[in-house]
């Protein structure tokens, strides 16, 4: 146990025993409990297996890898349809986690395993992600804003795209690629 993850287990109002429970599984296993991005982040030589969160609804064990993971009791959940790489399994209550350690220590030994083959998850390209008509039509009358697009990390390029695509509206996709042309042409990207 790392006493610096330890205000996490603390703080959390409504998942705590739940929270516990999931910190004994993984730290049942050969990893190495650490502090990133404000929640508990297990480790094997460095680099991220699982992580615990909560949400309003469930409390999770993330994957950080979790699809490459075979999932054999299809317990593995993708959060968004933008999400890549990695796969939450979702508790509600202590009586499942208890039901399913065994399970779950399977999973993250597996998790270890794929860290050790050095796997990796074959990312989409920025070009496969919907380019919204609306910032297409910008960056046909703007040449230095496909430029400025064009120069940004594929992060940002996908971050931006996914930002546009969201709304329903075009009136809406139009107000948002409006607002970023002066970040984009500036080289920054959505969250910068």
């Amino acid at each position: 146990m790392n006493p610096k993850v330890d205000f996490y287990f603390s703080k959390a109002e409504k998942w705590q025993e739940e929270l516990a429970k999931l910190r004994m599984i993984v730290l049942d296993c050969p990893l190495t409990e650490e502090l990133k991005w404000g929640v508990p982040c297990y480790t094997f030589e460095k680099s991220n297996i699982v992580l615990l969160h909560v949400f309003k609804e469930y409390c999770a064990i993330l994957f950080v890898k979790g699809a490459l993971l075979n999932d054999p009791s299809g317990i593995l959940v993708q959060q968004t349809e933008n999400v890549q790489s990695a796969r939450q399994v979702r508790f509600t209550n202590l009586a499942e986690i208890i039901e399913m350690e065994t399970i779950l220590k399977a999973y993250i030994n597996e998790a270890i395993e794929v860290e050790k083959a050095g796997l990796k998850v074959e990312m989409k390209k920025t070009t496969e992600f919907n380019l919204p008509a609306e910032f297409q039509h910008k960056l046909d009358e703007i040449p230095a804003l496909k430029t400025a697009f064009e120069a940004l990390t594929p992060g940002r390029q996908r971050a931006y795209l996914l930002y546009f695509s969201a709304p329903k509206q075009s009136k809406t996709r139009e107000a948002r690629v409006e607002n970023a042309i002066p970040q984009i042409l500036d080289g920054k990207g959505l969250n910068d």
